[in-house]
């Protein structure tokens, strides 16, 4: 999407303010209670990162794009015109009737490369509001990680090895040229098409037309369903729009005016 910087979308540190190494010095009488707004942290936003294997979940609900051309690293739209995520409330809860994406759940952890060895550290975003020294759930119990924080190392940890797939995944998508720049349009009644988004996106006819060697091996290695997939999930930018209009009670005239314009 035009207004979503890949990049940063890319990088393990999307979303943290303030990423630290989480250790027993530093963090010891330290854990996480269920913040006031908890989802706070990425109300802001239009665009979160999904590995492979959340593809067909998230298609069912979220426009399913890619990051551009040459590294197409799969995303799913939260938001569109505005920079506000449309699936967190003004209560601060992500919408429960829809899939979470992976990278959301494990927030406000990450794995990260440990420097100068092969090891993974992970970190915490010093920043989220949910830190104190009044915990639901400790950081540690005594020398060691408590049992909720050892669960949620795991599931950082299978993360980074579906991260992993995903960017293999994205180097041989990028190889084969099928990802092209596109464009959303939404058409008011009685009105003409008029383009609100621009994103990068598999070209259905580039897909076709590859040659058969090609096509068979991405039939093989089961990239064909995945792509599939993110052309089905294109029938959810109506919804996105539709879930817009609903949100900020927008009449026809202003359904593609950023929220601050009356």
């Amino acid at each position: 999407m035009s207004q979503t910087n890949p990049t940063e979308l890319e990088g393990k540190a999307f979303l943290f303010r303030k990423p630290e190494l989480l250790t027993k010095e530093a963090h010891g009488n330290l854990g996480v209670a269920r913040p006031k707004r908890p989802m706070s942290f990425c109300e802001d936003i239009r665009a979160v990162p999904l590995t492979v294997s959340e593809i067909a979940s998230a298609m069912k609900h979220y426009p399913v794009i890619f990051a551009s051309e040459e590294n197409p690293l799969p995303m799913a739209v939260v938001g569109i015109i505005d920079e506000r995520n449309l699936f967190v409330d003004e209560n601060g809860e992500w919408d429960n009737t829809v899939y979470i994406p992976g990278y959301i759940r494990r927030y406000p952890f990450a794995l990260a490369s440990d420097q100068g060895s092969d090891r993974m550290a992970i970190i915490v975003d010093g920043a989220y509001e949910g830190i104190t020294k009044k915990p639901e759930t400790p950081f540690f119990n005594g020398e060691n990680p408590s049992e909720p924080m050892a669960q949620a190392m795991e599931f950082c940890k299978s993360y980074e090895q579906e991260a992993q797939i995903t960017r293999e995944f994205s180097k041989r998508l990028g190889e084969l040229g099928i990802v092209k720049s596109q464009v959303a349009q939404y058409t008011p009644e009685g009105g003409e098409p008029t383009a609100f988004a621009q994103y990068f996106g598999v070209d259905e006819k580039l897909l076709s037309e590859l040659a058969d060697d090609k096509f068979l091996e991405i039939r093989k290695n089961n990239m064909l369903p995945i792509l599939y997939a993110q052309l089905m999930s294109m029938g959810n930018w109506r919804l996105m729009m539709d879930r817009r209009v609903r949100r900020y009670a927008l009449s026809p005239a202003d359904v593609l005016k950023p929220i601050s314009v009356s």
